[in-house]
């Protein structure tokens, strides 16, 4: 494979669909993503990593089209025994989707970080990119919420983002460390670019920055950071993006999550339909069409973005 040339930062959903145009782009080898892990959490017995599952089922070609999460032609044999059984049945795990939770979990018990396991995982589904979580320590999104403070999979799945956010945490955060991979990456002198995937800013990307070193890892690279975004006119294509702003009192604006990003990114994608916004960020902005409905769609948001990152180029 070639060596790495792009990094990319992403969630779940939004940011794999990004993350898969950026794969077919590229080189086999060519692409290396970093994705949120706090949203893992243990239920049932078993490690479940909602985002790095999304990203390998989606550059698999396995992922649900129709639920938007979770493997393709799944059944769910394992879910309806369950709940006659009273168990447990808020967090769905197709019979599909369960063999790779269990996988997962014997060798995270037996030793293997959970980049190894990652790693092995992809190589099984052929992917030809390499997929790692921020870090191999638990790092756990906590919610304050209206209804006290929330794990992130109460508050998202079982609660449906209903209550109302008063403020986000990283439990963990302060102790873990970057994963090696991606210091690694990032550190590469053949680094080109380095994308932030249209995810939520505050629920998928906050957590990759929060790991001590992953800032500044990012700002020495050298490589030009670049955001797309999350919002159009106002709201999200998925995901309560614009509802948790409101919430925290931050205008639903793409100009607010540029000022989130501040210090940080180089560039950023622009919808077309805010285009009017484009002479108030106080950075380079590429205006496009950035909501991917087909995977012709994905491609060429990624090679817009690539392109914008080239003609930024390299920092000082």
């Amino acid at each position: 494979m070639s060596a790495p040339k792009i990094l990319a930062l992403s969630g779940g959903i939004g940011g794999a669909k990004l993350a898969l145009g950026l794969y077919r782009v590229l080189s086999a080898g060519e692409l290396t993503l970093v994705v949120n892990s706090g949203d893992d959490f243990e239920h049932l017995g078993l490690t479940i990593c909602p985002d790095l599952d999304t990203t390998l089922y989606t550059l698999a070609g396995l992922a649900n089209p129709e639920l938007g999460w979770g493997r393709r032609d799944e059944t769910w044999t394992f879910m309806k025994t369950l709940e006659s059984l009273g168990g447990e049945s808020w967090f769905r795990l197709g019979d599909g989707d369960l063999a790779l939770h269990v996988e997962r979990t014997r060798r995270l018990k037996a030793g293997e970080t959970l980049s190894a396991v990652i790693a092995a995982v992809a190589a099984r589904l052929g992917i030809q990119a390499t997929i790692l979580p921020m870090s191999d320590d638990p790092v756990r999104t906590r919610v304050a919420t209206d209804a006290g403070e929330l794990a992130f999979q109460d508050y998202f799945v079982r609660l449906r983002c209903a209550p109302q956010v008063r403020a986000l945490r990283f439990a963990g955060a302060a102790a873990a460390a970057v994963a090696p991979g991606a210091l690694a990456a990032l550190a590469a002198p053949q680094l080109e670019a380095i994308i932030l995937c249209p995810s939520n800013p505050y629920l998928s990307v906050d957590p990759i920055l929060a790991v001590p070193g992953m800032r500044a890892a990012l700002r020495s690279s050298g490589a030009p950071v670049i955001a797309v975004t999350p919002l159009v006119g106002g709201q999200a294509i998925k995901g309560p993006t614009a509802k948790i702003m409101g919430e925290l009192r931050l205008a639903p604006s793409p100009l607010t999550i540029a000022r989130h990003y501040s210090g940080l990114i180089d560039g950023f994608v622009l919808d077309a339909r805010d285009a009017a916004l484009a002479p108030q960020f106080a950075l380079p902005v590429h205006v496009t069409d950035t909501v991917m409905v087909e995977l012709t769609d994905r491609e060429r948001l990624a090679r817009e973005a690539l392109s914008f990152a080239a003609r930024i180029g390299r920092r000082a």
